[in-house]
């Protein structure tokens, strides 16, 4: 495509973006009880100059926040003057879970197991029709943006789908502590894209109903290392010590609760990690036992679970194994 040629025509529920235009689209989804309109508001910005179009998506499970702040903050500081192709930005998909705190909508669905949607189904999968029928259309790539569930809390991390090479390549250029594969989960956003040949990477950093400013600081500076790899601006302006590499993790593993009790912490996450290294302990109330959570191998710990009280079972600390 010759570089002076004209960028390609973006349409959204009807409503189209020209090339050099920028607009702000609402698709309409529901009415609250009170009959107040509910609808996802979705920010084009489309180059004069053609090129990719990315989708950066935020607040998929409406209590995971760092995602939307990210997303708020980019629109505030005009992150999206772009020079080539388009991006796409949905800021909060799950309203509904959003005013609720909650990471589903209000009939207990999961947005994200819900996709691709049927039109008239229930409110999850009405949200999820929306958007693989109006917005994956127009989509090259995408950064979908997440936080830990509950009170874990994800030291900042990419994922992405092992069989598809421009994932990890995403996940690599993104450069955010570290990056590993995970399996494709039925029926979810990155699922359906997949099935659509579209790569997209997924951003988790921080802990649900709370903010993060280093989480969110190293998701603003991943997308923005992601349009830069795919020409939309030129420069960069590092808001963050800059890594050689982001560290990649070749095995995981779930340390869980031995018993119940309190749950007390003995490293900072994001740290490496030694085997046999005691990484907290579980206690009784009454000081009549202390057991020990320790490192199953050499790595780095990336979630550790912020609940204090804890029952058998429980997921405490995620860990992985460097390459």
């Amino acid at each position: 495509m010759l570089e002076n040629s004209e960028n390609k025509t973006i349409t959204i529920h009807g409503e189209s973006v020209q090339p050099g235009e920028a607009k702000w689209i609402k698709i309409p989804i529901d009415r609250l009880p009170t009959g107040t309109l509910i609808d996802i508001p979705v920010y084009v910005f489309n180059a004069e100059k053609p090129g990719p179009t990315l989708l950066v998506q935020g607040g998929l499970h409406g209590d995971e926040i760092n995602g939307v702040e990210i997303i708020r903050r980019m629109l505030f500081e005009g992150c999206y003057k772009i020079k080539n192709g388009a991006v796409i930005v949905l800021p909060l998909l799950n309203i509904f879970g959003f005013i609720h705190f909650s990471r589903q909508v209000p009939d207990g669905k999961d947005v994200n197991r819900s996709f691709p949607g049927i039109k008239n189904g229930s409110l999850a999968s009405r949200i999820a029709y929306e958007v693989t029928n109006k917005v994956l259309p127009q989509v090259d790539f995408g950064i979908d943006l997440h936080t830990g569930g509950a009170q874990r809390h994800n030291h900042p991390q990419i994922r992405y789908t092992e069989s598809m090479p421009e994932s990890k390549t995403l996940a690599q250029v993104f450069n955010a502590p570290f990056y590993f594969a995970t399996s494709l989960i039925e029926k979810s956003f990155r699922k359906t894209a997949y099935n659509r040949k579209i790569p997209i990477i997924v951003y988790e950093g921080g802990e649900s109903m709370r903010f993060d400013e280093y989480a969110i600081k190293e998701g603003i500076q991943g997308i923005m290392n992601v349009m830069k790899y795919a020409g939309m601006i030129d420069k960069i302006d590092p808001m963050l010590i800059e890594r050689e590499e982001s560290e990649f993790l070749s095995a995981r593993k779930w340390l869980r609760a031995p018993t119940a009790g309190m749950f007390v912490p003995q490293i900072m996450n994001g740290s490496s990690i030694k085997k046999g290294e005691v990484l907290g302990f579980v206690t009784d109330t009454f000081a009549d036992y202390c057991k020990e959570v320790k490192a199953p191998y050499d790595g780095f710990v990336f979630c550790i679970n912020n609940q204090a009280v804890v029952n058998q079972g429980d997921a405490l600390f995620h860990v992985g194994a460097s390459a």
